[in-house]
């Protein structure tokens, strides 16, 4: 199954559970109508600020919308991970685990080059970030006060807050975990 078809399928799968039209889903996520109706039919292309902005509106984390439930052992390889890009900033996140049933976190493979930063609204109440810097170097965490990260470095943050991620190094990668409590 293709990324898009799997955003399609869960996209209505999630809307129809919530009781939402795809006319107020497009309001609550501050997209348009055409927009969401493109997704659920598997023919648009949705950038990454896309994909959180519909999460957010129907109260899930982005990932419920592009991994598809697994019951083997997954290998994904660093080379091979499908990344998402952002609109406004050279930054792709590859999700790389869903939160299972009753448990509630994702992993994502970030993947970012210098340029503009991705800034990041804020994520449903409670939510945390995890990010651990894999190569390169990266200013990161709340918006108004973000920490220089260099390899190995870990950092949490609130992720109900505004955040950023601003690669200031080429080759710049990290691992994120959004914890949502």
């Amino acid at each position: 199954m293709t990324v898009g078809s799997q955003i399609a399928r869960s996209l209505r799968r999630e809307r129809e559970s919530a009781g939402l039209s795809v006319s107020e889903l497009a309001r609550r996520a501050g997209l348009s109508k055409a927009t969401v109706s493109q997704l659920e039919n598997a023919s648009g292309n949705p950038s990454v600020e896309t994909l959180w902005a519909l999460g957010d509106a129907l109260g899930i984390p982005f990932a419920q919308l592009v991994e598809a439930p697994r019951t083997d052992p997954t290998l994904i390889r660093a080379t091979d991970a499908p990344g998402i890009q952002a609109v406004a900033a050279p930054y792709a996140a590859a999700l790389l685990s869903a939160s299972p049933p009753n448990a509630r976190r994702d992993i994502y493979l970030i993947r970012a080059e210098p340029g503009q930063a991705r800034r990041s609204s804020p994520h449903p109440y409670g939510t945390t970030e995890h990010v651990v810097l894999i190569s390169g170097r990266a200013l990161v965490g709340p918006a108004e006060s973000p920490i220089e990260l260099s390899p190995g470095d870990y950092l949490s943050y609130p992720g109900d807050e505004p955040h950023v991620f601003d690669a200031t190094a080429p080759g710049t990668s990290a691992v994120l975990v959004s914890e949502l409590r």
